[in-house]
This record gives structure tokens, sequence and C-alpha cells, in this order.
């Protein structure tokens, strides 16, 4: 188990050396390219729709042999009420909607906290969008500083960004009426259930849930070192599921529990919407 974790963890960090070069490479007047053919987060258009998720008592968390951190255990069972779940991820296109509905002006949308953080930052788009022109967005990737793709699902938004598009898209776009952000378990069930309808669930972008990082019932953290990876680190964060372009192969899994504060976006960070 100590070698696994070793390995695992080393993952994790070399998700976050692209992260972190990414981040570096964006604070460049130069706007380098790391890779003009890193992994592409693209997405074929697809036609929304709503699938019903799993309602009731629902079984949570890592089962089966293989490797899996302590905060995904211990199973466990959860009460999921009836929801349905978005057929794919938000899109670049529909996050332009939200900016030029003035979105990032209108605190009608956004948590009181989340618009103290917006005001003082002076956010008014995802992290790494920037204007060549006053007409036209580009977004700076590994890749490098590129026009949109719209059809590539939105990265590099916090969550305070990924809860007031849900609210904002609640009420202007008919089809995504009722839309929130779904609880890490409606996301679990779905993915375990549904995967080749839940499309992109993995390997594009981690998708913000409405759950704060608490433990599992009956949860136990590993003795020794091993043991600080998660546990300490179970307040003021909320709970993202999947992986992104950037995670290690194979590394992700449908029990894996990423977490961020609040207001973090230099991660591959997007949404999938849900509604009751």
């Amino acid at each position: 188990m100590v070698n696994s974790s070793g390995i695992n963890h080393e993952q994790q960090h070399q998700e976050l050396l692209l992260t972190d070069i990414h981040h570096l490479f964006s604070q460049n007047s130069l706007l380098p390219a790391y890779a003009s053919q890193h992994k592409a987060v693209s997405i074929e258009p697809t036609p929304f729709q709503w699938i019903e998720g799993v309602s009731g008592l629902v079984d949570i968390g890592f089962e089966g042999e293989g490797f899996h951190f302590d905060n995904e255990k211990p199973l466990h069972r959860a009460l999921n009420p009836i929801h349905f779940m978005a057929n794919r991820l938000v899109t670049t296109s529909e996050w332009l909607q939200f900016i030029e509905d003035g979105g990032y002006q209108n605190f009608k949308w956004w948590l009181d906290a989340g618009w103290a953080w917006l005001q003082a930052n002076q956010i008014s788009a995802p992290l790494y969008w920037n204007k060549k022109t006053e007409a036209q967005f580009f977004r700076f990737s590994l890749n490098g500083n590129l026009a949109l793709d719209m059809h590539a699902p939105v990265a590099n938004i916090s969550y305070f960004e990924a809860d007031a598009f849900a609210r904002w898209a609640s009420e202007n776009i008919p089809e995504l009426s009722g839309a929130r952000l779904p609880t890490e378990f409606e996301w679990e069930a779905f993915a375990k259930t549904h995967p080749a309808k839940g499309q992109d669930l993995f390997g594009k972008v981690w998708q913000w849930t409405s759950s704060n990082y608490n433990p599992y019932p009956g949860y136990q953290p590993w003795t020794g070192a091993a043991g600080e990876y998660n546990g300490k680190f179970m307040v003021n964060q909320m709970v993202l599921r999947g992986s992104s372009a950037c995670t290690t192969h194979g590394h992700s899994r449908v029990s894996y529990r990423n977490f961020f504060p609040t207001h973090a976006r230099w991660q591959m960070t997007g949404l999938r919407l849900a509604k009751f």
C-alpha cells in the first residue's frame, strides 16, 4: 500500500506540474506554447439533454481490488432524490453567452463570498481567457494562445463561477431550467450506471460538485505520513469529480475525490449540470 500510495501521489504531482507550467507560462508576455500537440479537450458537438439520474439509496465509495486513497472509503450508502444529469459538459459557447449577458457584472447570480471575490480580483472571464481585440476572446493553453474552441468544455473556472453560471442558466436558457451543480453522490452514481450516456466523464475537465469535502461516515485516515494526503484538508474545500486532460492516464476512477477551495481555478476545472 505504501509503494502504491507513493506512485499515485507522484501521479498527482505530474498533473500539478502541467497545470503549474500552464500558469507560469501565462505570466510570460510572449505566451509561449508548452507543446503544440498537447492533448486536446474539444468534444464533438452534442445536443444537450437531461438523463434521469440514479435515485434512492446508492453505494458510494471505492469497492473491489486495486489502489484507492483513504478518502474514498469506507463504502457506504447515500440517499439521492429524484434528479436528472446533463449528458455533457458545459461548453465554451454556453459560457460565452453568460459573459455576453453580463453574468460577471450581475450580483444576482453570485454567492455573497463569490461576489466579494469577483470584485476584489476584477474577474470578468475564466482564467486564461484574453482578448487580442475588443471583439474576440482567445484562451491561453499549453498549446499556446488560440481562438476559443466553441465546442470545448469550459475550463479553469472556480466553484463560485460554476455556481453562478448554473443559477444564470436556470433562468435564461429554457432547456436548462432548474439547473444546479450535482452532488458528488449524484455524480458517482451516474458515472457507475450511465458511463456511455455521460459524455466526457473523464479526461477533459474536473467537474465541480455542490458537495463540501467531508469525511465519509466511519472514515479513518491512513497511519503514518500517508495519512496527511487527504484528511488534513477536510475543511473549506469543495469536491470535484472525474479527471482532466492533464491527469495521468489510468489515475482517474469513479470513486476518486478531488478537492479545491471555492476560489481555485488554476486547475482544469469545469462543470456538468444537474436538476431536480
